[in-house]
């Protein structure tokens, strides 16, 4: 169906600058160490020579992004020394006067314009039936909704302070792309996210086999399988340029020198595979030592005594290395990869593999962050306006994955703003999405609905009970520990949710395929 007319979208730029102005009223929040991370790497491009930049070390909060993002710093810094230059010392640590808040804060929301943008394209690739005359029914209304007030980018972005609107922004542009079948602009869209920040290589296969299979081979045979001769050398040459000039542009000033990178352990538990790995190493350990099974003198003290994502060697369970979950990994995302290339399904079943990626290495990948949940939930946005299934697994998994990130805003002031912004999104999000499908039935069944109201009490228990016992004192990991393994049942339940509806998804040609 044709896009939408000019006049259609006039309430969007007004959607737009509402939520700017939320994002305004953030602006004196509590803010993270990554506050003080990105203030370092301003510094560290504006006063130092490139060849200098990857070996700078007075704070312990290093470069460590790819290139793109350093020059995307040294970009910033130009401007932020018109606010306060002694942010771009390096010797200034911890650096956060008045204007050094104001400019950091206000160059998140500005670069966030990016994802504005990026948003629009993406309303342009949902699907229209019978577009209805109320406007908070339209399907592209509820996905602007959900896209542009995310809770998760809110509360990171704009709260705990990072870039990732702009990086979300590349990301759905891509995607879009793909959708409107300009796959170079996707692929070089794709390309420069990954030497921005390399976590996005998670999801790096199921763009590679999309563009092997649906761009670079041209047709497919009577049953649908790959019609190898129709293989596009000249298409197959021309992605290779594109991509790996990007990389050669990006990578080319440092190719003298050794990129140090440093790899953070976050002092935080995923709520993924792991964090119930973790947990059940953990329960099997008390249980040892209260049955004489253990001796406690032969228990790895973090084991017993931490919470915390760590690297410490589990007490009754194997431990866990980096190749394992890599293993796991790959074992959890390949069957989506080989299920787009013998059956691509169009943009559409690209999309869902590139869900599946995000969610399967947030699941077994090493120390995962926690909030590359995001990468997961933002895209099915797009899905869930589409499908009643896709809209009940993303109420099950934005619900979880929002929830397991309260934990990183754990100061007083701070708590009712989350909770508030959470409730409104959560409504939002199962209000919209139950009226968009309203005729097919209920998004989500009793015992779903019984487990997410179980977040209710979790954070009450977390937020007010636990701080009152004495076991906050010895124990203070509880709160996070619940927090994670409870979430994670509701992740794993998404990812298994998404793996099923790929399998059982009817074949259909791909409709997008290049003429």
């Amino acid at each position: 169906m044709a896009a939408p007319t000019v006049n259609s979208w006039s309430w969007f730029p007004t959607l737009a600058i509402g939520i700017s102005l939320l994002k305004c009223l953030l602006i004196n929040t509590y803010h993270s160490t990554d506050f003080e991370v990105h203030r370092n790497w301003l510094a560290i491009t504006h006063s130092l020579p490139v060849s200098k930049w990857y070996y700078e070390d007075t704070s312990e909060w290093t470069l460590d992004y790819p290139p793109l993002f350093a020059w995307f710093e040294y970009g910033l810094s130009h401007i932020a020394k018109y606010f306060d230059k002694e942010m771009l010392v390096v010797t200034n640590l911890n650096y956060a006067s008045p204007a050094t808040v104001i400019f950091q804060r206000l160059s998140v929301i500005f670069t966030d314009l990016l994802f504005i943008y990026a948003v629009k394209e993406c309303l342009k690739c949902v699907r229209r039936n019978k577009e209805p005359k109320d406007l908070l029914e339209k399907p592209v209304f509820v996905l602007a909704v959900l896209l542009l007030c995310n809770f998760g980018l809110l509360i990171i972005d704009h709260i705990h302070f990072q870039y990732n609107g702009f990086l979300f922004g590349l990301l759905l542009l891509s995607v879009a792309r793909h959708f409107q079948n300009r796959h170079l602009e996707g692929a070089l869209l794709f390309a420069l996210l990954l030497n921005f920040k390399h976590i996005y290589l998670y999801i790096a296969p199921a763009y590679g086999i999309y563009l092997l299979r649906s761009f670079c081979f041209t047709q497919n045979n009577p049953d649908g399988s790959i019609k190898w001769r129709s293989l596009s050398f000249t298409r197959f040459v021309v992605l290779g340029t594109i991509v790996c000039s990007v990389f050669a542009l990006s990578f080319g000033p440092f190719i003298a020198m050794v990129i140090i990178h440093v790899a953070f352990c976050h002092a935080y538990w995923a709520p993924n595979f792991w964090a119930l790995y973790n947990v059940a190493d953990k329960t099997l350990s008390v249980l040892g030592v209260k049955l004489q099974w253990i001796e406690m003198d032969k228990l790895p003290k973090a084991s017993m005594t931490g919470g915390l994502v760590q690297e410490f060697q589990h007490s009754v369970l194997p431990s866990v290395t980096p190749l394992v979950t890599l293993v796991c990994t790959i074992t959890s995302v390949l069957p989506a990869v080989v299920c787009i290339w013998r059956n691509p399904q169009g943009p559409r079943g690209f999309l869902r593999c590139v869900i599946i990626c995000a969610l399967g290495s947030f699941m077994f990948g090493w120390h995962v962050h926690e909030k590359a949940i995001l990468m997961a939930i933002l895209p099915l946005s797009i899905l869930a306006v589409e499908s009643r299934r896709d809209a009940g697994i993303f109420v099950i998994l934005a619900t979880t994955g929002h929830f397991s990130l309260f934990p990183l805003l754990f100061t007083a002031p701070e708590l009712p703003i989350k909770i508030l912004l959470m409730l409104m999104f959560t409504v939002y999000s199962l209000t919209s999405l139950n009226m968009l499908f309203r005729k097919e039935g209920c998004l989500i069944n009793c015992v779903e609905v019984a487990y997410l109201t179980g977040l209710v009490p979790l954070e009450i228990f977390c937020e007010l009970v636990y701080p009152l016992t004495h076991w906050q004192q010895t124990l203070p990991f509880i709160p996070l520990l619940l927090t994670s393994v409870y979430c994670s049942l509701g992740v794993t339940y998404s990812f298994i949710k998404l793996y099923v509806s790929m399998f059982t998804r009817p074949k259909e040609s791909d409709k997008n395929k290049r003429q």
